[in-house]
């Protein structure tokens, strides 16, 4: 792959503390909250949150949906269902490129310029973090460059655990600059 767009960082810390236009959620299908990035997200932006999460009834593997971000720092928060990782052969890399996809698409259709991603089913969907880190990086730079033109200026990959974060790091080429 060419040199990744310059519009894409990444960061280590708490997604729900950055002020971007959109956060992604890493939700379950029901919306409802959950546990990891789900009910991080669902705690700092408060109970209005899940107010308005049931009014979407749910959402499937690969798709995106919006709601306001409400006591987030953040604009909206875009919710995606990634895939449960079986065995990499059930189509979970497409499942997952679409959550990243959809979650662009849905960016742009509210008008947002920055979006913050967490790392999309590699916690107790079980994803590797390494191939997941690939796909996402691969699908948003595609995104970038052919779909987005300039609208979407500012694409962060947030990491809340060293491992994750020196992953993003190297398939970045960044630790080379260190």
């Amino acid at each position: 792959m060419d040199k990744f767009d310059q519009r894409i960082s990444i960061y280590r810390g708490d997604i729900t503390k950055l002020t971007v236009d959109a956060i992604v959620n890493a939700a379950n299908s029901t919306l409802l909250g959950g546990g990891g990035v789900d009910g991080a997200i669902h705690r700092a932006a408060g109970p209005s949150l899940l107010a308005e999460c049931r009014l979407l009834n749910g959402c499937e593997t690969g798709d995106a949906k919006a709601t306001k971000a409400y006591n987030l720092s953040s604009k909206f928060v875009i919710h995606t269902v990634g895939p449960v990782y079986k065995d990499g052969k059930n189509g979970e890399a497409e499942k997952l490129t679409s959550c990243y996809k959809r979650s662009l698409e849905v960016a742009l259709e509210l008008g947002a310029t920055s979006i913050a991603f967490p790392a999309i089913s590699t916690g107790v969907y079980g994803y590797p973090k390494e191939e997941a880190a690939s796909i996402a990086l691969k699908t948003v730079n595609t995104f970038l460059k052919e779909i987005s033109q300039d609208l979407i200026e500012n694409v962060i990959f947030v990491s809340f655990d060293k491992q994750t974060y020196s992953i993003y790091e190297r398939l970045l080429g960044l630790s080379a600059l260190e």
